[in-house]
């Protein structure tokens, strides 16, 4: 049985590719801005020279498997397959500030990028680069300096409804400006993939590899989400495709350019999802929610009220069923930003306010190092014990997890190579698939294999 998995929409190397899809497809709108429609190509006329092409180059480093340079020369191995490769790959982007060059896309397309050139709909090329980039959206900000460029409007994602129709452009496989069109499938789709934060758009426009950073336009021909992700069986579109909401996206392209970095909302607590026996173990009437299992000395937590033993059921007026839902839900506002919660103590249900604090900068997401640590979030740490890499979060049921992994482990060797920050840790675990990591854990030393 083929197994269904989540794509970001990135493009290796430039395929020709055809899928042939069955099934019903969205009838058109019988209306778009007030007049009868026969045609979605006035819209898309009117949208089209604000999507750009992208297309990036990296180096890397591909792990020679014959070992070292002794061993080669004995068996007369050649060195061809490892050492610095050039790579390449395409994407999409979406002209938001004309002006000033400004183009939202995604991380996962420029984020590791040498080299990134983008080409307009008139054919002309021009070289980007990067104002900066957050991995946890998947939300990237770049410039490019030319002449004549189109915007496209930025629209209130919060608006868009299950059955409104849109169209996405993109560059599926490398083919250029290609649109289709479709409806909103769903809203507030989390869960997705198990890094990162997460409110996706879900639509069943045609999304494939190479759209991602491309545009979700509504009709009325505003950006109403970044396209990121689809669910496949092929790699091809299914009617299953994912765009970051341009509340989000604009939220982190602001704070790059207000603060050159995301400086991402921090409430300071300790965290676990609640069911209905746990509520029964603790004598609780709630069956959902995020129980506080810990409060951090001077946190926004801390000034808010927030104890121990308090169940999280509703942020800003909208439900909290679990851990992974809050920490989702706060990590997607900036710090400084009140917010209202709902909680339950001793089976009262009490309010209070937040100002949320200032989430660690340096953290970055075990994917990003290596496929194995996936589900877990790092950060730099300086203990008593040692320099050493910390383990921030660990989400329940991930990879990282079902490693043996935890929240607050220390790891201080890695392949018998010492990590004393987040570069050591990166450098090492690029030069290997199967990882041994030392770790401190309290007063105990562990060591966890890693493929």
């Amino acid at each position: 049985m083929m197994k269904t998995r989540l794509t970001r929409l990135t493009l290796p190397s430039l395929m020709l590719l055809f899928f042939a899809m069955g099934g019903a497809h969205a009838a058109l709108p019988q209306v778009v801005k007030g007049q009868p429609v026969t045609s979605l190509a006035p819209l898309v006329e009117e949208v089209s020279p604000a999507v750009v092409n992208i297309r990036v180059s990296q180096t890397v480093t591909r792990r020679n498997p014959f070992g070292d340079d002794a061993f080669r020369r004995f068996f007369g191995i050649p060195d061809s397959p490892g050492g610095p490769q050039e790579v390449a790959s395409a994407g999409s982007g979406v002209i938001v500030d004309a002006r000033r060059g400004y183009i939202l896309t995604n991380h996962h397309v420029v984020g590791d990028a040498d080299t990134i050139q983008i080409s307009l709909i008139d054919g002309s090329v021009h070289d980007a680069e990067i104002v900066g980039s957050d991995p946890a959206t998947d939300i990237a900000l770049i410039k490019v300096d030319a002449k004549g460029l189109v915007e496209m409007p930025i629209g209130d994602s919060t608006g868009a409804r299950v059955g409104d129709f849109v169209i996405a452009i993109g560059n599926p496989f490398g083919l250029g400006h290609t649109v289709t069109s479709g409806i909103i499938s769903a809203v507030g789709r989390t869960g997705i993939s198990r890094d990162g934060y997460e409110d996706f758009i879900q639509t069943d426009a045609s999304i494939n590899p190479g759209n991602s950073g491309g545009a979700l336009v509504n009709m009325q021909g505003e950006l109403i989400g970044i396209n990121s992700a689809i669910i496949s069986r092929s790699g091809g579109n299914v009617g299953i495709g994912f765009a970051v909401p341009t509340e989000i996206a604009s939220s982190i392209m602001s704070q790059i350019l207000d603060f050159g970095e995301v400086r991402r909302g921090l409430l300071g607590v300790n965290i676990q999802s609640i069911d209905s026996e746990a509520a029964e173990a603790l004598g609780s009437d709630v069956a959902g929610g995020a129980l506080i299992t810990g409060v951090q000395a001077d946190s926004a937590a801390e000034s808010a009220g927030l104890q121990v033993g308090d169940i999280i059921v509703e942020v800003n007026g909208k439900k909290v069923d679990g851990a992974a839902e809050l920490r989702n839900r706060i990590g997607l506002l900036r710090s400084g930003e009140q917010i209202n919660i709902k909680y339950v103590r001793e089976n009262k249900q009490l309010s209070t306010r937040a100002e949320l604090g200032q989430a660690q900068t340096q953290m970055i997401l075990g994917q990003e190092i290596h496929s194995g640590l996936a589900g877990s979030v790092f950060s730099s740490v300086t203990r008593s014990t040692g320099d050493g890499v910390e383990i921030a979060e660990v989400q329940e049921g991930s990879a990282a997890a079902q490693r043996g992994l935890q929240t607050g482990d220390l790891i201080t060797h890695v392949n018998r190579v010492r990590v004393s920050n987040l570069a050591d840790l990166r450098e090492v675990a690029s030069r290997y698939d199967i990882l041994f990591l030392n770790i401190r854990r309290g007063d105990r030393a562990l060591m966890f294999q890693i493929r």
